[in-house]
């Protein structure tokens, strides 16, 4: 294999909304040592997508020509030396743990550096697989190893409806705990139900700490699992019991996060890199994916695929609509 390959990419050359976004052909170059070439098959969508191309994600693109994207599924085809792992013809996915403006996996075959490659759990499809990782892996890593969630727990997930939080509800689950949804209107009251949410709370017409006390009898939360931050994040805290632990992923009010008075309780930021970059970390979370997606108690909730990288235009304005329920695949 030489250097002088080329490959389809989604590329943006400055930062605004999804009519940034371009396919062009980018150099592909062997893979070195350490690491590992695949065929991409499926790629999913992610909010930090739409942050990092708008440029008002945690870290800037490296533009002209920033690569985009988190999460792959493809096949294997080549391996650089020292590579033991992984060979040609294995089904892999992308452990989002790298600058993607630099490694951005959204593109027909890609080069990355092995640790950031784990094994597709076997008989799992590409669409499946790319829609699995990161939002398994961000509600099991904040949920259960960073927020302590037990069996019996109450936990409140925000942005339920988003892929991280229709994965949320079903680690909760799979982890015997209740989960306890949030979203702005009825529209996807039901459809949470139909997930598996023991209860759900809309924010635009019922108060969060109120109806916590409801569902718990009046003793509170044990974990709260928040998307959102800002100033609402001290709310969601007042909806714990005393020393619960709110865990926050994430920041779609960028507005400082206030703080609730309801102490004593713990506060985490969680960033998913603090799990995934360790081998240690990686074989927790595969596993943990790997044995529900084989016995279905996690099953992606896909919103809707899009064929060819061409769409990914289409696929992020459907992401920016907020309409939808779960993730947004593209098949390449």
């Amino acid at each position: 294999m030489t250097t002088h390959q080329m490959t389809s990419a989604v590329l943006f050359h400055e930062i605004g909304g999804p009519e940034m976004l371009r396919v062009e052909d980018v150099p592909l170059p062997a893979p070195g040592p350490g690491e590992v070439l695949f065929r991409v098959e499926a790629i999913g969508l992610n909010r930090a997508d739409a942050l990092f191309r708008a440029g008002t994600y945690y870290y800037p693109a490296t533009l002209p020509g920033s690569r985009l994207g988190y999460e792959a599924a493809g096949v294997v085809e080549a391996v650089g030396e020292g590579v033991t792992a992984y060979a040609a013809g294995d089904p892999v996915m992308a452990a989002a743990n790298f600058d993607f403006g630099v490694h951005g996996v959204h593109a027909e075959r890609v080069v990355l550096p092995e640790e950031y490659v784990v094994r597709r759990p076997e008989g799992v499809d590409a669409v499946t697989a790319a829609a699995s990782w990161l939002t398994y892996s961000t509600a099991y890593g904040g949920m259960v190893e960073a927020g302590g969630l037990r069996p019996g727990d109450h936990v409140v997930i925000t942005g339920a409806s988003s892929g991280v939080g229709t994965a949320a509800v079903q680690v909760a689950l799979r982890a015997g705990a209740v989960p306890v949804a949030t979203t702005r209107g009825e529209g996807k009251r039901q459809r949470l139900l139909d997930l598996g949410a023991a209860h759900v709370i809309t924010t635009d017409s019922e108060d969060v700490v109120k109806e916590v006390g409801r569902i718990t009898g009046g003793r509170g939360a044990q974990v709260v699992f928040d998307a959102v931050g800002g100033p609402g994040f001290a709310r969601l805290g007042d909806a714990l019991e005393p020393g619960g632990t709110a865990v926050l992923y994430g920041w779609l009010d960028h507005r400082p996060a206030a703080l609730s008075l309801n102490w004593p309780l713990t506060v985490r930021e969680y960033a998913n890199g603090a799990v995934v970059r360790t081998a240690e970390g990686r074989r927790r979370m595969a596993g943990f994916i790997g044995s529900g997606l084989r016995d279905g108690s996690l099953a992606p909730v896909i919103a809707e695929t899009f064929d060819g990288l061409e769409r990914i235009t289409d696929a992020h304005r459907l992401m920016e609509t907020n309409t939808h329920t779960g993730k947004i695949v593209v098949r390449v």
